[in-house]
């Protein structure tokens, strides 16, 4: 099977040839481990442990349960047996002539590999791809945040015991190498940056809080609201990188107004939600960080969509290009400056990235494959086939694929 521009799929090269994609290091900006089983329960302060997440057996099963309920969001929390590295690779390629259901493309799962758990084992994983270094996000852990919003103080608990067990197990910048990012929920604001402070003395050079509206007191509300400055400001004046990764953001309480779904899972779909569920809340939030004025009040804050994909920035270019004509004064600066000034983008590898070049700009592209998930690549490095793919020139693709990931470890100063 070739690319409909009539060159062979990445999988295709990588099988072909043993060469890399490229002939030095790179930065993974999309990593990613598997929880061990004890993520979220070995810090939990026992007053809420049953508040939080427990483990059970139930019909034979081991079940996770979050707030005393089942929790779907991944099917087999557990992740022993596992799907193996881009075995969905084609799929997100939107191409399943067989029409194959999900089962099936998943293939034959496998027992979990070590280098899911145990940082040293990833070290030598990465050596071999050809990796100096990458952000290392969390599988369970960005679904989490929905499941418990309704009980804010079970939340804040169940992010901090998550995140001194982060610590333990892979650290913040183990090598400085792995740079595991710990979570931060913005529903109690104060909480919110005792623990971005917390994790910014243990050495974290990037936080991740969820896409699309915040919990707060009040409700739901923009993560750019006023509210949340003391979180901003403590990331202003530390110079972190925070990224958004995509997980649950909550936009199943609007899209179950079409459809009714139910408790979100992952690689449960439908056609209506797979056409319009994912670029709303990249769009949307990032919309809202920039019209609402966070990066005037805080102008050394950095922000990195993860595996959200990029089909969305081309759109709110425009759009805010739009708004900006018509309402110059409702803005303190030009909200597309702006944008392309405090946004980095990890487009999906099936992305147009030749249109991304010309709106965002090469400065601002993350090199990011989702390894070891099903939907990534199975060899990281063959991202770069695909920017090549899109004509893209050597220079512009070393920027990519080492030096953008590599320079938001660093904090701004």
């Amino acid at each position: 099977m070739t690319t409909d521009i009539g060159v062979p799929t990445t999988s295709q090269v990588s099988q072909a040839s043993a060469a890399p994609a490229v002939g030095y290091t790179t930065f993974d900006s999309d990593n990613h481990y598997y929880e061990a089983t004890d993520a979220f329960t070995r810090y939990i302060d026992p007053s809420m442990a049953k508040r939080a997440m427990q483990w059970a057996e139930i019909d034979g099963r081991r079940r996770l349960l979050v707030g005393g309920k089942v929790n779907r969001f991944i099917p087999n929390p557990s992740f022993d047996p596992v799907a193996k590295p881009g075995s969905l690779d084609e799929y997100f390629r939107g191409r399943n002539p067989e029409a194959k259901d999900m089962r099936t493309l998943f293939g034959e799962l496998e027992p979990i590999r070590a280098e899911y758990r145990d940082r040293d084992a990833r070290l030598a994983v990465m050596d071999a791809q050809g990796l100096d270094g990458c952000f290392l996000f969390p599988t369970l852990g960005v679904g989490m945040e929905e499941a418990l919003a309704d009980d804010p103080p079970a939340l804040v608990a169940a992010f901090r015991a998550f995140n001194r067990w982060l610590e333990d197990d892979w650290g913040y910048a183990y090598r400085d190498r792995i740079f595991a990012v710990p979570m931060i929920t913005l529903v109690d604001v104060d909480a919110a940056a005792d623990e971005l402070a917390r994790v910014l003395d243990a050495d974290a050079r990037m936080v991740c809080i969820k896409g699309g509206p915040a919990h707060s007191p009040t409700g739901l509300v923009s993560p750019a609201d006023r509210s949340f400055d003391p979180f901003w400001g403590l990331v202003n004046e530390s110079g972190v990188s925070v990224g958004i990764h995509s997980g649950d953001a909550g936009y199943g309480r609007y899209i179950n107004d079409w459809e009714p779904f139910g408790q979100l899972e992952a690689f449960r779909h439908s056609p209506l939600r797979s056409v319009i569920g994912s670029d709303r809340p990249p769009f949307e939030t990032m919309a809202a960080l920039v019209c609402q004025g966070l990066f005037d009040r805080f102008p050394n804050v950095r922000v990195a969509s993860i595996e959200a994909g990029a089909d969305w920035v081309p759109a709110l270019v425009k759009k805010l290009a739009k708004v900006w004509g018509q309402l110059p004064s409702a803005f303190l600066s030009d909200p597309v400056e702006r944008f392309r000034e405090h946004v980095w983008v990890a487009p999906f590898y099936e992305d147009d990235f030749s249109v991304l070049k010309d709106v965002l700009g090469v400065e601002r592209l993350l090199f990011g494959s989702d390894w070891p998930h099903a939907e990534g690549l199975p060899e990281p490095r063959d991202f770069a086939l695909d920017l090549r793919r899109h004509h893209f020139d050597e220079d512009d693709i070393r920027t990519i694929m080492r030096d953008n990931g590599r320079m938001l470890t660093v904090r701004a100063s």
